[in-house]
């Protein structure tokens, strides 16, 4: 049996066997076998390291010879001998055709335990099955196709704006962001550590709301917000109001807006009436994905809002203010809109085609 005297680790080995002991998800055999080799590179004899680690001395020398022959890549597991399982191309069939053409009468949608019972095999064999045809039961995407009769023209004129804005102008994104709630709650969480991720509690309490008009500069990133206690035409003026003090005087400013009532008031009709520098160019309806100040909010709720403790509004409204600030001195960038209106309407007419086949296949 070969001697372990003198044995030594390379020092990247060994630095690397000790940063497999410290990391939570190392395998636990490889851990052991990390130890065996860190006890023989300390000095230790295989009887000493085997008592110390209640294993044998056969294993002991196992691994020291494997390191010694292939190095770290020797301490992994070898694939295991034998055929590989097999599932047989009917039950693959059986498996796929009650995924996608049935539903099970105790749910809305498959789990591999209902299908595994459904179908007569073991979980183990629907994971297999879904995993090579790509299918995953448990995930759902929404959608909503626009009803819009000037879509198309809509589409267009937006999409014009983000590829070829006019000279002597500024495109501004602008939306309102409602009903933001000021949530704090109800025991204070534990901050993150390694091995362990931050938390907070399920249930929080509610001190009340507010809501965020924003305008986004589509050429720099920028952001001009207004928060605001309500939520009417009259707000919405506010903004257009505060737009026209904070812009050059010479530029035309279009604006990119929603369909909400509240953008189409008579107030709102006179203000743009005295102001003529200002054009408001209106998404489709269903279609705010085509508004640029959307992708903005989700930074806004992802990084500010989302995991906040705000015990009043006016913390929740000072921690807007502080995002916005921070966003327009170390974040804002131009926005760049990529796909054509061509492409969009392609994409959505193929949608629509995909839809009224669906219905009409299980109307009949």
């Amino acid at each position: 049996m070969q001697t372990t005297k003198g044995f030594q680790l390379l020092p990247d080995d060994r630095e690397t066997l000790r940063r497999w002991l410290r990391r939570s998800t190392t395998p636990s055999g490889q851990t052991r076998r990390a130890r065996i080799l860190l006890s023989l590179d300390e000095g230790r004899s295989p009887t000493d390291t085997a008592r110390l680690l209640h294993i044998s001395r056969a294993t002991v020398h196992l691994w020291h010879r494997r390191y010694r022959a292939e190095g770290l890549s020797g301490l992994f597991d070898r694939p295991r001998s034998g055929r590989p399982t097999v599932i047989a191309p009917r039950t693959v069939e059986r498996i796929l055709f009650l995924t996608t053409e049935r539903v099970p009468v105790e749910a809305t949608h498959w789990s591999t335990r209902l299908m595994a019972r459904y179908a007569g095999v073991t979980q183990w064999q629907v994971r297999q099955v879904w995993r090579a045809a790509d299918v995953k039961p448990h995930r759902l995407k929404t959608f909503k196709l626009s009803r819009d009769p000037q879509f198309a023209e809509k589409v267009i004129d937006v999409v014009g704006l983000y590829l070829d804005p006019p000279d002597n102008a500024l495109v501004l994104s602008v939306d309102e962001k409602t009903q933001i709630q000021a949530l704090d709650r109800t025991q204070p969480g534990l901050p993150m550590k390694p091995g362990r991720a931050a938390t907070l509690t399920h249930d929080y309490k509610r001190h009340g709301t507010t809501n965020l008009y924003a305008a986004f500069n589509v050429a720099t990133g920028e952001v001009l917000g207004r928060i605001t206690r309500r939520h009417r035409a009259t707000e919405f003026r506010q903004l257009l109001a505060q737009i026209d003090r904070a812009t050059p005087p010479e530029l035309a400013l279009h604006l990119i807006v929603d369909n909400s009532s509240t953008h189409t008031t008579e107030a709102i009709r006179d203000f743009l009436a005295a102001h003529p520098r200002f054009h408001l160019h209106f998404t489709p309806t269903s279609a705010s994905w085509l508004n640029a100040v959307e992708t903005w909010f989700g930074q806004l709720e992802r990084r500010a809002l989302r995991r906040g403790v705000f015990t009043s509004v006016s913390e929740l409204r000072e921690e807007i203010r502080r995002f916005i600030d921070t966003h327009n001195m170390h974040s804002a960038k131009p926005f760049r809109w990529t796909k054509s209106a061509g492409a969009i309407l392609d994409a959505v007419e193929r949608a629509r085609q995909s839809l009224r086949q669906e219905i009409s296949r299980t109307e009949h």
